[in-house]
């Protein structure tokens, strides 16, 4: 199965990474199409998360180029990205551990767009924060912004948890209160990074409609993942890297049974050596 027809709203245009003579990232060639849930996957190393970097602005490719619906990336800083409309989560949880469920919210919508770290946040208190979202703004606005947090939670399934801390939440659970925070961008485009890593099966579950319900907004979805089942119950399509390179793309069923995906999960057999042998020649030709 190839990739939909139409202008894609993310073009991977084969990128690649090095990170001094290691190559991450040989040559990425993957376009997603709206309305898609596109899963990125491989064995660990296989170059998931650095790909993910590069799309977000974290990370400079090497060579190649990111483009979202049509617009260079290139030089764009991450707070701008998400601007445009491109939203992340990550592998780790973000919530600000010692604020309300909802209040974690609130401070996504006042800042959402800012490029500054939570660790400058954390050192700051909460009222000081939304304070400084408050100016400029009037009660009208701030109302409304109450309401995007509630409906936000009630979205992502934490509407009665609202006035709990954050960090007394589940790790499954505190996942969750990221992905509303990755939604208060009012994203076109969500990146997943490794969405349901510690959670247990319900919550999986859990998970998986959210996913399809955050599609069936209009929001376009990529996701890195390691719980195979998952991946296959979800993905319109799925892409697979090992050792940097694109081995193959298709249909569930489809890269379920091809060989050269089961030898690199098996970290073993001749697609593995060969994907193994073209980066050292890349590297060695650096």
């Amino acid at each position: 199965m190839s990739a939909p027809p139409g202008e894609p709203i993310l073009a991977i245009e084969h990128v690649g990474v090095r990170f001094g003579g290691l190559v991450a990232i040989a040559d990425l060639h993957l376009d997603v199409h709206p309305g898609e849930i596109v899963s990125l996957i491989g064995p660990n190393g296989a170059g998931k998360t650095t790909a993910f970097n590069v799309m977000t602005g974290f990370l400079k490719p090497s060579r190649g180029r990111v483009r979202f619906r049509g617009t260079p990336l290139a030089g764009r800083k991450p707070h701008e990205i998400v601007r445009l409309g491109l939203s992340r989560t990550f592998q780790r949880t973000s919530v600000f551990p010692n604020d309300t469920v909802f209040d974690n919210v609130m401070i996504g919508l006042h800042r959402q767009g800012s490029s500054q770290g939570s660790s400058v946040r954390e050192a700051v208190p909460l009222g000081v924060r939304l304070l400084g979202g408050l100016i400029g703004r009037d009660g009208a606005t701030e109302r409304r912004l109450r309401e995007r947090a509630r409906d936000l939670l009630d979205w992502v399934g934490l509407g009665a948890r609202g006035q709990e801390l954050a960090g007394s939440l589940s790790y499954g659970e505190q996942r969750l209160v990221g992905v509303a925070l990755a939604l208060a961008g009012d994203p076109m485009m969500l990146l997943l990074d490794e969405p349901v890593s510690g959670m247990n099966a319900s919550e999986t579950q859990v998970f998986i409609r959210l996913i399809r319900a955050i599609r069936d907004r209009g929001i376009t979805i990529l996701l890195v993942e390691h719980d195979m089942p998952m991946v296959m119950a979800v993905s319109d399509r799925i892409a697979v890297l090992n050792y940097g390179r694109l081995i193959a793309q298709g249909a569930p069923a489809a890269i379920r049974a091809d060989p050269a995906v089961i030898e690199a999960y098996l970290g073993q057999g001749k697609a593995a050596r060969q994907a193994a042998e073209a980066t050292a020649r890349e590297t060695a030709d650096a």
